[in-house]
């Protein structure tokens, strides 16, 4: 009996590692090896966390780290925390590595996003990571959005499952944003694209923002209206981020316009060169098998809440 249930499980094994591009499978699901692709990330300085932000709020839960270098944002009953960016931009490069709180997560969100809300509450822009705990079982959900001049009653969210356990090392998560597109990166993997067209171009992000990173209690709208409301018995939750990038058009004060030279020489603006026009073949495939394999939400298959989808997704 021994011997047969050996033979079992490297049979069961052997079929688990010849599957395509699967390479683990565990309670929380299939884990997978994600396609080559150019690491972005790695050209582009890290900015230290004390130089390049302030706190936004919590600071008795924002814990530094790595000496300034990185930060602990900690969300208890107390409050969540965040930091906002010192600098504002017109577009450019956006990148952390961040590792997830564990255990049951449900109605905590981590967000990585850029925004104006603060100078144009009325119409502003915003590009969202957030990551989503989960309501029933031990698992992250990514979730990507935008907004463009006030757009906020036309949610364009999309959502995917990970391909990895984002709570046991980190992970990077990136934002490339620039007057040709914006790309939703994770671990350099593109998993989506938002081409500046005509039929976007209302709503395309195009006013100066802050990069903001946040953890804090979204019950009321990130678990079915609060039907699955942070457990405070697993607090604190922590999530800890590193290698922070901030690279593009820095806003001045003394120019609300952007003062950035579109030439592919400019060092002004390092994300506006030819590079960075359209993705590779790489990227592309990659964000086709992103797209394919672990994507479960589109807004733009959503005729339920659309009745008339937005613009872009019938130029889809």
């Amino acid at each position: 009996m021994e011997l047969f249930q050996d033979g079992l499980l490297l049979f069961t094994l052997s079929l688990v590692l010849c599957s395509s591009n699967t390479v683990l499978v565990s309670s929380r699901g299939a884990f997978y090896t994600a396609p080559t692709v150019p690491h972005l990330t790695d050209g582009f300085s890290h900015v230290s966390v004390s130089e390049g932000f302030s706190e936004s709020f919590g600071h008795s839960n924002v814990h530094p780290t790595r000496n300034g270098s990185g930060v602990d944002l900690v969300l208890n009953k107390s409050s969540g925390s965040g930091l906002v960016s010192r600098n504002k931009y017109h577009h450019g490069f956006f990148s952390a590595a961040i590792k997830l709180p564990s255990g049951f997560t449900s109605g905590v969100v981590v967000a990585f996003y850029l925004s104006n809300a603060d100078v144009f509450p009325h119409n502003h822009d915003e590009i969202d990571f957030e990551l989503l705990g989960h309501e029933k079982r031990r698992e992250w959900v990514l979730q990507t959005n935008i907004y463009g001049n006030g757009s906020v009653r036309t949610g364009r969210e999309e959502k995917f499952y990970l391909w990895f356990d984002p709570t046991q090392q980190f992970h990077h998560y990136s934002i490339l944003w620039n007057n040709h597109h914006i790309v939703f990166l994770v671990d350099n993997v593109p998993v989506r694209e938002i081409p500046h067209t005509d039929a976007i171009s209302s709503a395309y992000p195009s006013k100066p923002m802050s990069l903001h990173a946040t953890i804090w209690d979204a019950s009321e709208w990130a678990t079915h209206g609060g039907k699955y409301p942070v457990n405070y018995k697993y607090a604190p939750f922590v999530a800890s981020l590193a290698e922070m990038e901030m690279e593009g058009c820095v806003l001045h004060s003394t120019n609300s316009a952007s003062p950035c030279s579109k030439s592919r020489l400019s060092s002004l603006d390092p994300v506006e060169g030819e590079e960075f026009v359209k993705l590779s073949q790489q990227q592309i495939t990659g964000l086709e098998w992103a797209r394919k394999k672990l994507m479960f939400y589109s807004y733009c298959k959503d005729t339920s809440r659309y009745k008339v989808l937005p613009p872009e997704c019938k130029a889809k």
